[in-house]
């Protein structure tokens, strides 16, 4: 079975996920194979409008091959896994920068990897079904796949609750902040990629229609979340929360306090370093240096044992506590690689 399906008809390509049993989580021959049918669509004249979704299953995308990634840093020093970095940030540059618009239909779960293909689409589709999440902090991996660029690009310092907390928001909170474009219900996904596929022009045929979501939950948490997650320093957005006696505050407290200390601040940082970037490129190009530092750090490992392998979510993070990790110990993780090293688009 192929794990993507590609295919134009129409006026329309359609690039889809096909990994049903892994929630299209991707591996380095998706992202490949993803961008080799990219370019081919857009290369053809018939092709009007990219669309990328999912071919079966309950998501559009949970993330990234990780099991493969910390085999790899135990295996072979991490070689494989910064291949696959490497080869996915240069599929979500190809995104981001695509001269053909591109409709990312994000009904189900939108996670990690998922999250990389569907923001950068001219297009983006949330549905009743969207739950998107950028949940690294909980492995001692980071918001990659671009993320340090949306995130940090957010209202409310919303960027950085999601950033350290791995809240899951819905379709109606995606819609609110900007994260998509349009709203339909899941039973219009069919008829929207009918009608594109006919020609239709892809905005055109969004709204009409899209529809008015229930209100936005995240839109209710705004005000308190801009009120904690507005320092910059992990230690001062703990002290905050700690010192609100709210429900919310006390729940969200102990979930960062569950998260690995070292990407907290790391994301903390690169959310900071991205929001004064203007090209993505240099976004990717960071988050690269990124990569090839965290997924060799212990938490790396640690955090995949903990929580996809042998699920018992008690994992033992080195160092445990912010106050243990330095400004130059985080500073280290964002210094330029080799020059043969660096990450680049082309």
């Amino acid at each position: 079975m192929q794990d993507v399906l590609f295919n134009a008809m129409g006026a329309a390509g359609r690039l889809s996920l096909n990994r049903p049993k892994a929630i299209h989580a991707l591996t380095r021959d998706m992202c490949l194979a993803l961008s080799t049918g990219l370019d081919a669509l857009v290369r053809s004249p018939a092709v009007q409008t990219v669309m990328i979704d999912h071919a079966d299953g309950r998501g559009f995308c949970a993330g990234g091959d990780i099991a493969m990634m910390r085999h790899s840093v135990l295996g072979d020093g991490g070689a494989a896994a910064r291949q696959f970095f490497a080869d996915e940030y240069r599929l979500n540059h190809q995104l981001f920068t695509c001269a053909k618009p591109v409709v990312a239909f994000m009904d189900g779960i939108t996670m990690g990897g998922g999250v990389g293909l569907a923001l950068p689409a001219r297009f983006r589709v949330a549905t009743e079904n969207t739950r998107l999440a950028m949940p690294e902090a909980a492995i001692g991996l980071f918001p990659d796949v671009g993320g340090g660029w949306y995130l940090s690009r957010l209202q409310h310092r919303i960027g950085q609750y999601l950033a350290i907390s791995d809240a899951r928001i819905d379709g109606a909170d995606c819609l609110w902040l900007g994260l998509a474009t349009h709203y339909l219900p899941a039973d219009q996904v069919a008829e929207a990629k009918r009608r594109i596929t006919m020609g239709e022009e892809a905005g055109a045929v969004l709204d009409d229609l899209s529809i008015a979501p229930p209100p936005a939950k995240i839109e209710g948490q705004a005000a308190q979340i801009r009120q904690h997650f507005s320092h910059e320093r992990l230690e001062d957005i703990l002290a905050s929360l700690a010192a609100d006696a709210s429900d919310w505050a006390g729940a969200t407290l102990a979930t960062i306090r569950a998260k690995c200390p070292m990407t907290c601040k790391v994301a903390l940082r690169q959310l900071a370093r991205a929001r004064v970037l203007t090209d993505f490129a240099q976004n990717m190009a960071m988050e690269y240096r990124i990569a090839t530092r965290m997924i060799m750090r212990p938490d790396f490992a640690e955090g995949v044992r903990a929580v996809i392998l042998d699920k018992d979510h008690a994992p033992k993070w080195n160092p445990a506590r912010a106050e243990d990790i330095s400004d130059e110990d985080v500073e280290a993780i964002f210094a330029p690689l080799p020059a043969d090293e660096e990450w680049r688009a082309g």
